[in-house]
């Protein structure tokens, strides 16, 4: 199955969480995105882009684990495009949040696929992000990527002092689940 196909298996199964109808509405918008767009998947896209992300959290400390964007100068979840080499679009999410984090093993997705959607516009082209949960494993050390100006751990309560509200929403999705 290709990443394109993958996808849209996804999307197509994922359940909006019940009564929020922007996220069903950006569920479909994603789905009639890859349906126009067989290229969708790749940065080459410039009507956009499905990208993939996943907030870091460490449950059992109360936080999550935020890098500044070296290009947006933003405090963000790990994520990005998506590569050639991505099976799934839940192994690019993991591969971002390993890559981003430094944190080489043990972060695992939380089950049950996505926990949320985010269209945003960037330099590039919009992104069609698909956000996941990553558990860190107790004891793991981050480690600053070469896309980051800086990583850090916040507290939950912490993050709306820092970052946007779609780091917000993730955040208050994610506490929900776990």
């Amino acid at each position: 199955m290709s990443l394109h196909a993958d996808a849209e298996r996804v999307l197509k199964e994922w359940p909006a969480p019940s009564g929020d109808g922007r996220q069903e509405a950006l569920r479909l918008a994603y789905l009639e995105h890859l349906a126009g767009h067989p290229d969708g998947m790749w940065k080459a896209c410039r009507d956009g882009h499905v990208t993939a992300s996943a907030l870091v959290v460490d449950p059992a400390r109360g936080r999550v684990l935020l890098t500044l964007h070296r290009k947006l100068g933003m405090w963000l979840q790990m994520g990005g495009h998506c590569e050639p080499e991505d099976a799934t679009l839940a192994a690019a999410a993991l591969r971002e949040a390993t890559e981003e984090s430094g944190i080489a093993r043990g972060l695992t997705l939380l089950p049950g696929g996505p926990v949320r959607l985010d269209r945003h516009h960037t330099p590039c082209a919009w992104h069609l992000d698909v956000q996941y949960a990553a558990l860190a494993p107790e004891g793991a050390e981050a480690a600053i990527s070469d896309e980051s100006l800086d990583l850090r751990w916040f507290g939950y309560d912490e993050v709306a002092s820092v970052a946007d509200d779609s780091v917000v929403r993730l955040v208050e999705r994610v506490r929900a689940l776990v």
